[in-house]
């Protein structure tokens, strides 16, 4: 029996593992739930213990990424320490800086570590340059939870023409191989991050696929994931969609407040995040990756700095309902009751980076005060 993760807090879990319970009595055990005796209720007892045993109830804690593109920033002692003050979880980090690996250590924060697109083709030449690269920056850390290894964020064959696309497979494959070796393979699961652009028909949703000058570069990536049981990370931005259709997407579809909307294919939507989902999951079984989990490695909105739509209103909204969403159990119309992986661009406003909205879409101010209210 398939059972999806419910993450909920402690009581919403009870609930919802006992409806899971009465579902599956009523289908194998009709005659216990129609005599309403006893036995029946004991059954229900110690199956709910064996069901609520495979519940993951910590696949809904959604994420921040950290980033370190900003002016007086705090130390990543203190951006770890505000995490947990926080209560977040989560953190998505672009390179192994050693510094924030220390403070990281020990704070039972789960981790997804950066291989940055400037070692793909050192880690990608040969399996002892792997080997070195998971020592310095994995093994030498046994105090941190590692959670994903993402080997390079958003290579793509539209944008890369010096032959970057080429490493990102073997560069997988020999960050796998040393993550094996080192026996965590059962933790720490190895996979990049890709951007939504290499969807090229995304409309309706049900007809989503691969770009056709990106499948060679793209296919393969993702039968290796399926085959290894990892997920594929994915940059999600419903901001970038709506201010290139602004005529054709309402913005509250962007900013999960619309009513929802029927699409072509039948399917109504209640939100643009979960239509670029399901395009993307069109597309990853079209590519041989039925099987494959998509976890948002980066989604957000800018607080300024790109037109009307950019302002911390809208932000606060969008990352608001953002966390209500992915951390509920409605999931997408193609993959239903389940929680959504999510981590939110970015925990600070970081100043040196462009264009200017690029600015703008931290949660918190670089003196650690809030931009707006969240809660995770």
């Amino acid at each position: 029996m398939h059972l999806p993760s419910y993450p909920f807090c402690k009581r919403g879990a009870q609930f919802v593992a006992h409806q899971v319970v009465l579902e599956y009595c009523l289908f194998h055990y009709p005659w216990l739930v129609k005599n309403n005796n006893s036995e029946f209720t004991a059954t229900m007892f110690v199956i709910g213990l064996l069901l609520l045993a495979t519940l993951d109830y910590t696949g809904a804690q959604t994420g921040v990424c950290y980033g370190r593109l900003g002016s007086n920033l705090p130390s990543p002692a203190d951006v770890v320490a505000l995490c947990k003050q926080n209560n977040i979880k989560r953190m998505r980090i672009y390179d192994p800086d050693h510094s924030t690996l220390q403070a990281l250590a020990g704070s039972n924060i789960e981790v997804i570590l950066g291989v940055p697109n400037t070692d793909l083709q050192n880690v990608a030449a040969s399996q002892d340059n792997a080997n070195n690269w998971v020592k310095n920056n994995v093994r030498n850390y046994p105090n941190v939870k590692f959670r994903y290894i993402a080997v390079g964020n958003e290579i793509s064959p539209l944008a890369c023409t010096a032959g970057c696309p080429d490493f990102v497979l073997p560069a997988i494959r020999n960050i796998f191989n040393s993550i094996s070796a080192a026996g965590l393979g059962n933790q720490i699961k190895v996979s990049t991050a890709v951007e939504t652009g290499l969807v090229g028909n995304s409309f309706p949703p049900s007809a989503g696929t691969f770009q056709p000058q990106v499948q060679k570069f793209i296919n393969p990536i993702v039968q290796f994931l399926a085959s290894k049981g990892a997920p594929l990370l994915v940059n999600v931005y419903p901001y970038f969609v709506y201010i290139g259709n602004p005529g054709s997407i309402a913005l509250d579809y962007a900013l999960f407040t619309a009513s929802g909307i029927t699409l072509p294919d039948g399917v109504k939507y209640q939100n643009l995040f979960d239509a670029i989902l399901d395009a993307i999951y069109s597309a990853l079984e079209r590519a041989g990756g039925s099987s494959v989990e998509i976890v948002v490695s980066e989604t957000g909105w800018p607080s300024a700095g790109g037109g009307q739509a950019t302002s911390i209103d809208n932000a606060r909204t969008y990352n608001n309902n953002l966390i209500k969403h992915v951390n509920g159990s409605s999931g997408t119309p193609k993959r239903p009751r389940r929680a959504i992986e999510t981590y939110i661009f970015y925990l600070f406003d970081e100043d040196q980076k462009s264009p200017e909205y690029e600015k703008h879409f931290g949660l918190f101010l670089p003196n650690k005060k809030r931009k707006y209210p969240i809660s995770f």
